[in-house]
């Protein structure tokens, strides 16, 4: 007769703490089953995010935790993962095809946010999840020459748009609809309702992520989505650089008025290795963005690199993440989606889907 319990694997359990979440997996429910049958342990997790970058360290370490624990000959430990909807401003209901809606956006231009956003989004794909992506920086849409997309998108009914894809992503920018060197000579108004039409009249398949690009700034648009467009979470892009710091902690700021929660702060740009020597220099300071997220209580969820190939290979419509998958670059982007996706984990769940829709009939 075995001595073991499920008490005792739960505690060896409890005592690893998630580096995505900053959590224990037994506080915050992810440890689904535990099975033990003589000296042989099984453990079943399942998480919020998408973690196939991750999961096998983590079943690793968990192994060996549970195998510590006197009496467990050995430990079988399976992780899967399950993304749910998140919830959204209260007055607005989410995009019935798409679980959760992620805005990627900088206080300022020229900081690298839609770079960041497509390698966020490719990055989130390359871990398990079903993503899409919403360029909506009307006047300078970046997407489709990111993303080496040519060609419009099609429409079926003569009032939806089907979404173009590239390496594995759902998209949509009104680069399809116009002639890349086309000025948009639109005011605000006009930029609200063509943002509104691409996210509403677009055939989004189900996707568990939609990484919406937003232009720089907190204007008319930024407030429409804030308003608008169901959003479950927000990510700051920033340089450690003080000016763009302080346009950084205005979008952040936008957001918390609007009630759309900061997942993160992403520091681009942090530091320069140069190509030919390898110094390392902080040419636009540093240690900004760890400050703003300790200052505001928000995470930092990663520092990349001011890195020529990021640059290049953005251009040439291969981003980074499938350019060079298991470069060190890459990585950081897997390890942002990876901690962004958790952090929505923890955030209340839309049950709103659950429900019955209850119609009164007058017989």
């Amino acid at each position: 007769m075995s001595d073991l319990t499920k008490e005792a694997i739960e505690a060896a359990i409890k005592a690893y703490t998630d580096p995505h979440l900053e959590r224990d997996l037994v506080s915050t429910k992810l440890v689904k089953a535990i099975e033990i049958e003589g000296d042989q342990v099984k453990v079943r997790v399942t998480l919020g995010f998408p973690a196939q970058g991750a999961k096998e360290a983590m079943a690793a370490e968990l192994r060996e935790r549970i195998e510590a624990v006197a009496g467990v000959s050995a430990a079988q430990v399976d992780i899967d993962w399950e993304i749910k909807a998140h919830s959204v401003q209260k007055s607005l209901k989410p995009i019935g095809t798409v679980k959760n809606i992620i805005a990627v956006a900088s206080g300022k231009g020229g900081v690298g946010k839609s770079t960041t956003a497509v390698n966020l989004a490719l990055a989130l794909a390359a871990e398990g999840a079903k993503v899409g992506i919403l360029d909506a920086d009307i006047y300078g849409p970046s997407q489709p020459r990111m993303l080496g997309i040519t060609g419009k998108p099609e429409s079926q009914d003569g009032n939806s748009l089907e979404p173009m894809t590239s390496h594995g992503l759902q998209a949509m920018s009104i680069g399809f609809l116009i002639d890349e060197e086309t000025p948009m000579i639109w005011r605000g108004p006009m930029v609200t309702q063509a943002l509104e039409q691409l996210l509403n009249d677009t055939n989004w398949g189900d996707l568990d992520y939609l990484v919406i690009d937003l232009p720089p700034g907190t204007g008319d648009t930024q407030l429409t989505l804030a308003q608008k467009v169901p959003v479950s979470g927000a990510i700051i892009v920033t340089t450690p650089q003080d000016i763009a710091l302080l346009d950084a902690r205005k979008g952040l700021k936008m957001f918390q008025k609007v009630e759309v929660p900061v997942l993160g702060v992403v520091e681009n740009m942090s530091i320069h290795i140069c190509s030919q020597c390898g110094h390392e220099e902080h040419i636009f300071g540093e240690g900004g963005g760890a400050s703003m997220s300790e200052q505001y209580g928000v995470r930092l969820l990663g520092s990349l690199p001011l890195d020529i190939h990021i640059r290049e290979e953005a251009d040439s419509g291969k981003p980074t993440v499938v350019a060079q998958p298991e470069s060190r670059i890459a990585e950081i982007y897997r390890e942002i989606a990876r901690k962004t996706a958790a952090k929505l984990s923890l955030q209340a769940k839309d049950y709103g889907a659950k429900f019955p829709r209850i119609v009164i009939e007058n017989n």
